[in-house]
């Protein structure tokens, strides 16, 4: 059984996650979405609730689980077992930033890292964008799941009655 190991801020998650997701699904008999706990990040949502989100998301997607990581990715992988790190990548600036991490990833535990190319028609939308539509009050209920606009929705509403 091979198990890989999706990981990512994923706050929030968007289509381009879920593609990503739904298409490494079909490569490995088990995938684990990994939410990232940095607590030295700002995060819009709390783990628990992006864990939700995320779970919401991907119920429809065979061999999904969520799970959370304490600490480094590649130790994590090396905890459940995974033969295997998937990225998606929306082009060449991904890229950039994604190969010294597989690197360095690969060195601290040998784990590889898989790049998935995500849809051109959802290269545009990035967690961060999302963010500052959903903000200003834009509509996002394209570039990310139904629940998560809601949330986001509710999210800005909360910060305008401040």
């Amino acid at each position: 059984m091979t198990l890989a190991v999706c990981p990512g801020s994923f706050d929030p998650i968007t289509l381009g996650h879920v593609d990503v997701i739904r298409r490494a699904s079909m490569m490995f008999d088990e995938i684990i979405v990994a939410i990232g706990a940095n607590p030295g990040k700002n995060y819009l949502f709390s783990v628990i609730e992006r864990a939700d989100q995320v779970r919401e998301a991907v119920k429809e997607i065979p061999g999904v689980r969520v799970g959370v990581i304490p600490g480094l990715v590649a130790e994590y992988c090396v905890t459940v077992g995974a033969s295997a790190i998937v990225k998606g990548l929306r082009g060449a600036a991904d890229y950039e930033g994604e190969q010294a991490m597989a690197l360095m990833n690969r060195h601290l535990t040998g784990t590889e890292t898989v790049f998935v190319m995500g849809d051109p028609n959802l290269g545009h939308i990035a967690s961060s964008l999302v963010k500052d539509v959903a903000n200003h009050g834009g509509d996002v209920t394209d570039l990310v799941p139904e629940h998560v606009a809601q949330a986001l929705a509710a999210r800005a509403a909360i910060k305008e009655n401040r």
